[in-house]
């Protein structure tokens, strides 16, 4: 059997979810050694995902495809779970709070099992792929998706319920209600960011694709459902200081959202984007 960059992202799967199992004995058996493990573990997985995804893309060269991993839902899952654990990997070294990591890195994990059901072959870019604007948008999309995402366990982390005794031990190792609100806050700032990035750059690349820069295409539609929900979110917390609850269940909302706008559309509904699957 060929080694190829699939093989090493299918073992990286299983990499991501022995980083999350070392986070969440952290967070059961309150010794250090796991979380220092968990932490070796998430460095190295993200070291050799980040070499698998360049490895890809010299792979598309040497088939004589050439294009940047990044054109279908294998690649987009791929990316996103690097994404994922990139900005944990950032939020970990400053805010030293190794517990994040059991509600976090699970998601990593899942999208690389997902990932891992979808066909995996390098394909040519369709007509409306070949465009310079395809890494720009579907990066930003992503990193924006990946702090919602993070926003959304940190949210599962605010809503452990704290009252029930049984529990008193698991959430006395929880970060404070404060901070986990301004985490929540901070990185559904992120990613509404990116997710407008991403929205700009796709309706530019659409007008040089399809010839508009905006079509009621599902996929637009439902992103734009997404930004409308994550902008009330933020005007929530501005104008009228929504804070602790309440942004933990919209985080939550908005995150079922980015979901369906990710997967459910391409599963359910039919349009342009129907090549990204």
């Amino acid at each position: 059997m060929t080694f190829e960059s699939s093989l090493l992202l299918s073992i990286i799967t299983f990499v991501y979810l022995a980083a999350g199992l070392a986070y969440i004995c952290l967070l059961i058996f309150k010794t250090e050694v796991f979380g220092s493990l968990g932490t070796v573990i998430t460095l190295t997985a993200l070291a050799a995902h980040t070499g698998a995804i360049i490895w890809r893309w010299v792979e598309s060269y040497q088939l004589g495809v050439g294009h940047a991993p990044l054109s279908n839902l294998y690649e987009s899952l791929i990316f996103f779970a690097w994404a994922i654990t990139f900005l944990y990997v950032v939020m970990e070294r400053i805010y030293k709070n190794r517990i994040i990591g059991a509600f976090v890195m699970p998601l990593a994990f899942l999208s690389m099992a997902y990932a891992g059901l979808q066909p995996k072959e390098i394909q040519p870019l369709v007509p409306a792929l070949k465009s310079n604007w395809l890494i720009a948008h579907v990066i930003t999309c992503f990193l924006g998706y990946a702090g919602f995402a993070v926003s959304a366990g940190l949210a599962l982390m605010f809503l452990f319920p704290r009252e029930k005794a049984f529990l008193r031990n698991l959430v006395n190792r929880l970060p404070l209600p404060s901070v986990l609100d301004d985490l929540i806050y901070q990185n559904i700032a992120f990613g509404f960011i990116l997710l407008t990035a991403g929205i700009i750059t796709g309706a530019i690349w659409a007008q040089s694709a399809w010839g508009a820069y905006w079509s009621w295409d599902p996929k637009e539609t439902w992103s734009l459902i997404t930004w409308l929900i994550y902008a009330a979110v933020l005007h929530a917390r501005m104008v009228r200081g929504w804070m602790g609850k309440r942004m933990a269940v919209l985080s939550l909302i908005g995150f079922l959202s980015v979901l369906f706008t990710y997967l459910g559309v391409n599963l359910i509904l039919s349009g342009l984007h129907s090549y990204a699957t």
